[in-house]
């Protein structure tokens, strides 16, 4: 790369062009279908397509329908086969956001603002949430000053409790949330159960079908019911740039209708400038990822989806099955779809991840929490799905080579004069123990997972935002 600092003169695009390739030598090799978290590719013929749509409309903006109509008609088609998609009617409304994460903060803020109008809540809001809900939700509570309450969920299958959330419900109540499916485990939440739930104390109900949204209507029978279909869902978030193969960021929030919308969205003329009307957290609005998901959900239609979605199923079968059959793995819950989660009491899967990693693949450690163990997440997609046989082998060899080398510890103890050190302090000692300066990525993590793994979540926590602080510093 360059020298630091803005540049005194320009460079050629050959040059540049080179540099943004020798950036990309250390990323997972997404290309050859040995990364099984983070990428979603449809394939040569539709990913051409997804660029060509993207860069058509790289410079209009979606903060002013006004100014490109074009814009708000993209939006509009994209949120009428997601309302169509999901079970939503005429009343439906919704809008395209930049991903899961800001589809799940206007939800939660939607909430909150409805129940200050309402004048419902005597003391600080509360947002009821399975533990196996995704930490967007914890991001929104942090954000907008809500207090998540977290309830347990079921510790063979992971899915939420209805009796748990029942008894959660005060007068600070203002959102319910579960998931379809919950990242970890794949598994979809009792959505009908909890709607009743929402129904009868008359609470608005958040489906998070950010992974299963455009994956879960295409896998046929056995799907419970999941969307608004089912009485006291209230709101629903959706990613397209996942299962829909569309380019980052692309998701939407869906709302039952317009007057539970109207809490999402902020309006102020009161300065020297323009009005400023947002339905979304952002005012400038790229409309390349609308036009490269209208593009690519019109372009594989509901028969392309089923086709692919009925490639990643047989796959995750296979996958679940072959994993099984490894000694000392095992699969955690019963999967609705194409995520899951495999853990292990003889062998460390940390080690096993970066074992996996030394081998070409890339699999996503998660830590352990409330019944659910350390694991190794897996995310199946259409790329994944001629990978399956050759990633069993090598997952068979590698837990072989760990045979007998012991689990991931249940505890990490902090040594004698560590457990009252400040974040910074003790982020330094670890990373010294880890060989590494703390400003930029080890070479291995199964040694400091580990370490995190035994934490309290809020220790880890501290960890986990010094070491992105420093990681992001100008020093890196």
């Amino acid at each position: 790369m360059s020298s630091k600092g803005f540049p005194a003169r320009g460079q050629d695009r050959a040059s540049l062009i080179a540099q943004l390739r020798t950036l990309k030598h250390k990323d997972v090799p997404w290309q050859e279908g040995r990364v099984f978290a983070y990428i979603y590719d449809p394939g040569p013929e539709a990913m051409a397509l997804v660029h060509e749509a993207f860069d058509l409309f790289l410079t209009e903006n979606g903060l002013d329908p006004t100014a490109f109509p074009s814009v708000l008609a993209l939006e509009r088609a994209i949120i009428d086969m997601a309302a169509d998609l999901a079970g939503g009617d005429d009343q439906t409304v919704g809008n395209f956001t930049s991903g899961g994460t800001e589809s799940i903060l206007l939800s939660v803020k939607a909430a909150r603002d409805r129940a200050r109008t309402l004048r419902t809540t005597p003391g600080r809001p509360e947002l009821i949430l399975p533990e196996t809900a995704h930490a967007a939700f914890f991001k929104a509570c942090q954000y907008f000053d809500i207090e998540p309450i977290v309830t347990p969920v079921d510790a063979d299958s992971f899915r939420a409790r209805p009796d748990a959330i029942a008894e959660a419900i005060t007068a600070n109540t203002i959102l319910i949330a579960a998931s379809a499916p919950s990242y970890a485990h794949g598994v979809i939440d009792p959505i009908e159960a909890i709607g009743e739930i929402a129904l009868a104390h008359q609470l608005p109900f958040h489906v998070d079908a950010c992974m299963g949204g455009m994956y879960l209507p295409f896998v046929g029978e056995g799907i419970p019911p999941f969307d608004l279909r089912v009485p006291g869902v209230t709101q629903l978030s959706m990613d397209f740039h996942k299962w829909g193969y569309a380019a980052k960021g692309a998701s939407c929030i869906l709302y039952r209708s317009a007057e539970l919308r109207r809490h999402q969205i902020f309006a102020w003329s009161g300065w020297t400038g323009y009005s400023v009307v947002n339905p979304t957290v952002l005012s400038t609005r790229g409309a390349g990822p609308m036009a490269a998901c209208w593009a690519i959900l019109k372009h594989l239609g509901r028969e392309g989806y089923e086709s692919m979605v009925g490639a990643c199923q047989a796959a995750s079968r296979r996958l679940q099955d072959g994993i099984e059959a490894i000694p000392g793995l095992y699969c955690l819950g019963s999967s609705d779809c194409n995520l899951f989660s495999f853990a292990s009491d003889s062998i460390n899967v940390f080690t096993l991840a970066e074992d996996m990693r030394a081998r070409g693949w890339y699999i996503q450690p998660q830590f352990g929490f409330g019944p659910s163990p350390a694991n190794v997440h897996l995310s199946v997609g259409h790329h994944n799905v001629n990978q399956v046989e050759p990633f069993l082998t090598d997952l068979n060899l590698a837990a072989c080579a760990l045979s007998g080398s012991g689990p991931v510890p249940d505890s990490a103890a902090l040594p004698a004069g560590m457990a009252g050190m400040s974040p910074g302090s003790l982020f330094e000692h670890m990373a010294s123990m880890a060989g590494t300066e703390g400003n930029e990525l080890p070479d291995r993590m199964d040694g400091i997972n580990g370490l995190l793994n035994g934490l309290p979540h809020a220790s880890r926590d501290a960890l986990l935002a010094e070491f992105v602080n420093r990681l992001y510093s100008r020093q890196g």
